[in-house]
C-alpha cells in the first residue's frame, strides 16, 4: 500500500492554468511554465470535429474556408462556449502531461477574474473537471498576479495590483491574503485591438483583421504620447473599392484610437483608490502600484497611471506570466484554497 501511494505521488502532476481570453498558460508543479498558446480552436462545422488548437488555430483566424471556423471560446475572461472550452482544456492538459492523464488525474488550479459570478465559476470548474481534472480549485486573478509579482500578500500591508489581460482588467487592493477593494472591467487587450480596427475603418476606410490590429498595437500602440513618432505599414481592404491597399499609420493616430479605452482603465484605478481605507492607501503611496498582464506592456501605460494618480508605478518582471506563476506558487498552498470548497470539484 505504501509503495502504491509513493508511486501515485510520483506520477501525479498538479497543474496551474491561466485560462485567459487571449491565451492559455499552463504551469506544472516542479517544472514551471510548460505551455503558452492562444485560446483559439478551429472547428469543422459540418462534423463538429476539432481540427486545430492554440497557435495552429490562431494562424487560421480570418483565413478559413466556409466549412471551417476558428473560435475563441472565452470572452471577457469567462466561458462563452462551454463545449469548445472543455475540448480546448482537454487538449492542453493532455499535451502537458501526456498518457499519465489516463491513470493519474491531476489537481488543477484555474485563474478567474475577480468579478465573475458563481454561475461562471461553476462553468469553469465543470469544464476543467470534464477535461480531466481530479479536483479543480479557483483563484482570483489579482491574488495570483500579486503572488507572481513577488508580493507577500500575507502581510498586513496594502498593495495595489492592476492586471490587464486580454478580456478583463482586474484592479485590487490586497492585504492579509485577501482582497479589500477591487473592480473588474471588460476593457483590456482585446478592446484595444477593436478600438484600432474601428479607428482605421472610420479614418481611412480600410478594413483590417484581428492579427493586423494586434500587430499595430504592439508595434506603434501607446497609452502616453511619445517624444518621437513611429510608423508602420498596414495592409487592408479598401471599403470603397474593395481592393487591397497599403497605408502608413503612425503612433499618434493609434494614441488617439486607444484614448478612450486606456482612460477607462485609468478611471477604474482612480475609483479603487478612492474606496481604499486610509491606512492601506498610505501603504500604496509608499510601495507604489504594481502593473501586470500582457496589456501592461502597451507603451507608456505606467506613465499614464502615474500621472493620473501621483503614485509611482512599477511593471512586474515577466508581466505576461505573473498570473500563471502565481497560480503555480499557490499549488504549494493548496490547503488554503480548500476553504469554501464546493461539493463537486472544489472552488473558492
Amino acid at each position: 500500500m505504501k509503495v502504491g501511494k509513493k508511486m501515485f505521488r510520483f506520477f501525479r502532476t498538479d497543474i496551474g492554468i491561466d485560462l485567459g481570453t487571449s491565451s492559455v498558460l499552463v504551469y506544472v508543479k516542479g517544472k514551471g511554465i510548460v505551455l503558452q498558446e492562444p485560446s483559439v480552436v478551429a472547428i469543422e462545422k459540418n462534423t463538429n470535429q476539432v481540427l486545430a488548437v492554440g497557435e495552429e488555430a490562431r494562424r487560421m483566424l480570418g483565413r478559413t474556408p466556409g466549412n471551417i471556423v476558428a473560435i475563441k471560446p472565452l470572452k471577457d475572461g469567462v466561458i462563452s462556449d462551454y463545449e469548445i472550452t472543455e475540448r480546448m482544456l482537454k487538449y492542453f492538459i493532455q499535451k502537458t502531461i501526456g498518457r499519465r492523464l489516463f491513470f493519474f488525474k491531476p489537481k488543477i488550479i484555474v485563474c478567474v477574474p475577480s468579478g465573475v459570478t458563481e454561475v461562471e465559476k461553476r462553468a469553469v470548474v465543470d469544464a476543467t473537471n470534464e477535461a480531466g481534472a481530479r479536483v479543480t480549485y479557483l483563484i482570483e486573478e489579482p491574488i495570483a498576479s500579486a503572488i507572481g509579482a513577488g508580493i507577500d500578500i500575507a502581510q498586513p500591508d496594502g498593495n495595489m495590483i492592476v492586471d490587464i489581460g486580454g478580456g478583463t482588467t482586474d484592479i485590487a487592493v490586497i492585504s492579509l491574503g485577501g482582497i479589500v477593494v477591487n473592480t473588474s472591467i471588460k476593457t483590456a487587450g482585446d478592446s484595444f485591438d477593436e478600438a484600432i480596427t474601428r479607428y482605421i475603418r472610420k479614418s481611412h476606410n480600410i478594413m483590417i483583421g484581428e492579427r493586423t490590429a494586434e500587430n499595430i498595437k504592439i508595434t506603434v500602440g501607446g497609452a502616453y504620447a511619445r517624444e518621437n513618432q513611429v510608423c508602420i505599414d498596414v495592409r487592408g481592404r479598401n471599403l470603397i473599392s474593395g481592393l487591397p491597399v497599403n497605408i502608413k499609420i503612425n503612433s499618434e493616430e493609434i494614441l488617439e484610437a486607444l484614448k478612450e479605452s486606456v482612460s477607462s482603465i485609468a478611471d477604474a484605478v482612480h475609483s479603487v483608490l478612492e474606496r481604499t481605507p486610509p491606512e492601506l492607501a498610505a501603504d500604496i503611496a509608499n510601495h507604489g502600484i504594481i502593473m501586470a498582464g500582457g496589456g501592461t506592456l502597451l507603451w507608456g501605460f505606467d506613465k499614464l497611471i502615474e500621472e493620473r494618480t501621483g503614485i509611482a508605478v512599477h511593471i512586474a518582471e515577466d508581466a505576461i506570466s505573473c498570473v500563471v506563476n502565481g497560480t503555480g506558487t499557490a499549488l504549494s498552498s493548496i490547503d488554503m484554497l480548500k476553504k469554501g470548497r464546493g461539493s463537486k470539484g472544489g472552488y473558492t
